[in-house]
């Protein structure tokens, strides 16, 4: 996809350079970015721009949801469990138009993308030991 914006085009390369780690990374800031936007448009009761920015963090959850690797059972099975809390959060706030319903999955996915760096940090530190 050929686009004229600047912004978009360093989007799209950092996009088709990324590995895994890194994209899973990615979704992580989108959804961050996408519920702090929709905290925001809530606040404004801008109800239609929150709720097309919620929709975009419940795409990303499902996402996740998605490409768990059920291989790994004990890991996969309580994730999955935690997406679908995440989901079924983002779509009752939104109905609700509930800042703190908003934020509590915001949260979320703060300490997952903490959590998500900290662990790409150690696997590197690992590769190179």
């Amino acid at each position: 996809m050929i686009t004229q914006n600047p912004k978009m085009q360093v989007l799209q390369k950092q996009i088709e350079t990324a590995s895994k780690e890194e994209l899973t990374l990615m979704l992580y800031e989108g959804g961050i970015k996408f519920l702090n936007q929709a905290v925001i448009a809530l606040e404004k009761e801008d109800f239609i721009k929150s709720n097309n920015l919620i929709q975009r963090a419940e795409a990303i959850v499902r996402e996740f949801q998605l490409t768990l690797n059920h291989d790994y059972e004990e890991i996969s099975k309580p994730m999955d469990q935690l997406y679908d809390y995440m989901h079924h959060r983002l779509v009752e706030g939104n109905m609700t138009r509930d800042v703190e319903i908003i934020n509590e999955v915001l949260e979320m996915f703060r300490d997952m993308r903490d959590t998500w760096k900290e662990a790409m940090k150690l696997a590197k530190a690992v590769k190179t030991a």
